[in-house]
């Protein structure tokens, strides 16, 4: 099945006077997705609100900076995604830069311990005899493995930015710009944003008691390519507040000053650090931190992220691509698995407001990987389950959402109206995780499409592709091609600039197995292109109509630009691709 695809343009009033130095397609585009002026379109870091606003910062920074006079073991307990990878490696490398002489990590194996801070991985962290747990990235729904920490005499300090259950977990400090009570202006922020605006903190308060009279203050802002990684890989929100943390991480990257591991996993991704983009590191260098995580173990990954010595970074960069590989092989095999699987299904049951999908040789590592492909797809929400291990009678979801359905908000309404069914679950708006037994997923799926079929309408499952308009043809040139790329970031909720037209088709060929390579006419330009996926046999008809960004062609450098073409229809509608 695939869903119904329609090009709309954005409303957009560009209002306000800008600088000079702002093209005028960049003012249109900023001002279509509410920025209307130079602050809130490329906002710096000296915009950002100060840590004091997030409830629990006090009591946070008063554990750490305690432990770091007593030489207490500091603890940091990462998670098994980029977001958590990159959190893990930014507190480490903070704490260690604030004066913490006995600082070392764990992440849970997604096979062994299950997700985040659980009892089965604080029998294990035991033996590091850890004084101090520091969860980031995950911790605000850990409420057995915090209480299993606490017995064992530990103290527990959570920096998470998921959001809350009915009850806050048991730990000695809790700092999560979600949870009830804090009024910090950047709710969006990632795991990696929580930790950050932590170690701020703690700056400040170590400040405050002369800690750095006899030297020169550590400077936090190295770690802005860590927070630009997790944050985007992500997929919070780019409001104002992650846009200036994402635009300053970039800046270092592309002036080369990004830790090792970040240069070396862009080296090996076959990306350019002196042009990346926020795209780059969510399809390029976030994918080979998460398939650690994914695969193996994220370890390796936070290895990578810590590693100092150029030699050593490159080794472990090539492991991640390899891994990477191995990935992506399982995650297509799976992807082309519940494609069949749905082909097989009922034209009513493919028409389902929400899908849910099970094989038992799915590996649970990348279920979230097959529902995102599969949402994609179908613009549905989907959850693709795995065994939690093979054999075993639990099963982990991991859940992708559209606009207009909170699938965190819809598991709580699900577990409420069915309080049999779901074990645990936990998430954000777009994204969320959830287990339970494989007895209940039938159950489970039928609650599930009937909550998205009284949630969503008929305007909501239509797969909406948002123009910023059309372009005349003297707007086809490098200039806006580079000040398009360069005037970013571009993510969730500031998406990347996307334009529609109507073009002849010169020419035409496949590339390789998937890909549609075209020649285009308008007026007098003769423009090249290209629709990754595009490729189903069919000759495109002698007119289309595109949506398509504008960039730059590295192949062929120069003032050379190209079409990257997202959707193609026949200029009468009669024939369409997504």
């Amino acid at each position: 099945m695939k869903p119904l695809r329609t090009i709309r343009r954005r409303a957009c009033d560009v209002g306000a006077a800008w600088p000079e130095q702002v093209p005028p397609l960049l003012r249109q585009v900023y001002a279509a997705r509410g920025a209307h002026d130079l602050s809130s379109a490329q906002p710096r870091l000296g915009q950002l609100p100060v840590p004091d606003g997030l409830h629990g910062i006090e009591p946070a920074t008063g554990l750490l900076a305690a432990a770091i006079a007593a030489d207490r073991h500091i603890v940091v307990v990462g998670d098994f995604d980029c977001d958590g990878a990159s959190a893990c490696a930014v507190a480490v490398r903070g704490l260690r830069l604030l004066g913490a002489r006995r600082v070392s990590y764990a992440v849970p194996n997604r096979m062994v311990h299950g997700y985040g801070l659980s009892p089965a991985l604080v029998a294990d962290l035991a033996a590091l005899q850890p004084e101090l747990l520091v969860t980031v990235d995950h911790g605000i729904a850990c409420h057995a493995g915090i209480a299993a920490a606490k017995a064992m005499g530990w103290q527990v300090l959570v920096t998470d930015h998921h959001l809350p259950g009915d009850a806050l977990p048991p730990a000695d400090a809790i700092v999560n710009p979600n949870q009830p009570g804090d009024g910090f202006a950047g709710k969006a922020l990632a795991g990696v944003g929580v930790i950050f605006y932590v170690l701020l903190a703690l700056r400040k308060r170590l400040r405050e008691a002369g800690a750095f009279a006899a030297g020169a203050e550590p400077d936090l802002t190295v770690l802005l390519d860590l927070v630009a990684v997790g944050t985007v890989a992500d997929l919070v929100p780019l409001d104002v507040h992650n846009r200036a943390l994402v635009a300053a991480g970039l800046r270092r990257l592309r002036a080369g000053q990004g830790c090792a591991g970040l240069q070396a996993l862009i080296e090996v991704s076959g990306r350019k650090a002196a042009s990346l983009s926020a795209a780059d590191i969510g399809y390029a260098v976030a994918p080979r931190i998460n398939a650690a995580g994914r695969l193996e173990d994220m370890a390796v990954g936070i290895e990578c992220l810590l590693c100092d010595d150029p030699r050593r970074a490159r080794e472990l960069a090539q492991t991640l691509d390899g891994i990477n590989a191995e990935r992506r092989a399982v995650q297509q095999q799976m992807v082309d698995e519940a494609e069949a699987a749905l082909s097989m299904l009922a034209l009513a049951e493919t028409a389902s407001a929400a899908h849910c999908l099970f094989d038992a040789s799915w590996h649970p590592g990348v279920v979230g990987l097959v529902a995102s492909k599969m949402k994609e797809r179908l613009h549905r929400p989907v959850i693709a389950f795995a065994p939690s291990e093979p054999g075993s009678e639990w099963l982990r979801g991991s859940a992708r959402s559209i606009p207009g359905f909170h699938i965190r908000d819809a598991l709580a309404a699900v577990d409420a109206a069915h309080p049999s069914l779901i074990e645990r679950f936990g998430g954000h708006a777009m994204a969320a995780g959830l287990s339970l037994r494989q007895a209940h997923l039938a159950d489970f799926a039928a609650a599930f499409a009937d909550c998205a079929a009284r949630t969503l309408d008929a305007e909501s499952l239509c797969d909406v592709i948002a123009s910023d308009g059309e372009l005349m043809p003297e707007a086809f040139v490098a200039a806006n091609a580079l000040a398009l790329r360069d005037g970013g970031p571009w993510g969730q909720a500031f998406p990347e600039p996307v334009f529609d037209g109507e073009f002849a088709v010169l020419a035409w060929r496949p590339v390789g197995t998937q890909h549609l390579k075209l020649e285009l006419g308008l007026g007098p330009l003769r423009l090249n292109a290209i629709e990754f996926g595009g490729w189903t046999g069919t000759p495109p008809g002698a007119r289309v109509r595109i949506a398509y960004r504008l960039a730059l062609d590295e192949y062929r450098g120069g003032e050379a630009i190209q079409l990257i073409v997202v959707h193609r229809e026949s200029a009468d509608g009669r024939e369409a691709t997504a």
